[in-house]
């Protein structure tokens, strides 16, 4: 198993993406992403984001096209926030159990393609 120093190394090197992924919620996500969830078994975490994407939510049109995620994890406990500008909240969840092994990561939502910053 990786530790999360060698995974964050990893997710670095993703720049750009020439691959898309099709999300069952009908979403696409990045080759980087595909790596985080493939590396640190968190399918779940792209079900939740991708739930979010629905007109109620997105009829804030500062979130259709540009929308920051976070998720936090320490003790087996998890946030997961979005925000539509660095430190303008709009949605809180708490996370009982997790076993994401980094302690945070930042993802962005482009339209309907969630990616790794680096991958902007």
């Amino acid at each position: 198993m990786k530790t999360s120093q060698q995974i964050a190394a990893e997710l670095q090197q993703f720049i750009g993406s020439t691959t898309l992924y099709k999300h069952w919620l009908g979403c696409k996500y990045t080759e980087g992403l595909k790596h985080l969830a493939d590396e640190t078994n968190c399918y779940w975490l792209l079900d939740a984001i991708f739930s979010y994407q629905t007109k109620q939510f997105l009829s804030n049109p500062k979130l259709r096209e540009f929308q920051i995620w976070h998720l936090q994890a320490e003790n087996n406990f998890g946030i997961l926030t979005c925000e539509w500008d660095t430190n303008q909240e709009v949605l809180r969840q708490e996370i009982k159990y997790t076993d994401f092994l980094l302690s945070h990561i930042k993802l962005y939502l482009i339209e309907t393609i969630l990616m790794l910053p680096s991958e902007y």
